[in-house]
C-alpha cells in the first residue's frame, strides 16, 4: 500500500455505497473507492442501507394510508 493509499474507513464505504445506490460517482472516485474499500464492507453496507430503505418506505406508506 502506499503512502497516497489510505486503509479502507467505514465512513468512505458508506459514502460508496450511497452514491452507488444514487447512480452518481466521479471517475476519479470510482478509482479511489475501488482501490482502498473491501467487497466485504460494501456487502455489509449495502445490505444494511436496504434494509433502511425498504423500512423507510414501509413507513412512509403507513403514514400516507
Amino acid at each position: 500500500m502506499t503512502q497516497t493509499e489510505k486503509k479502507p474507513t467505514m465512513w468512505r464505504t458508506i459514502v460508496a455505497v450511497c452514491w452507488a445506490m444514487l447512480g452518481v460517482r466521479k471517475g476519479k472516485e470510482y478509482e479511489k473507492d475501488f482501490a482502498s474499500i473491501t467487497p466485504l464492507h460494501v456487502i455489509a453496507v449495502g445490505l444494511v442501507a436496504i434494509v433502511a430503505l425498504v423500512l423507510a418506505l414501509i413507513w412512509v406508506v403507513n403514514l400516507v394510508v
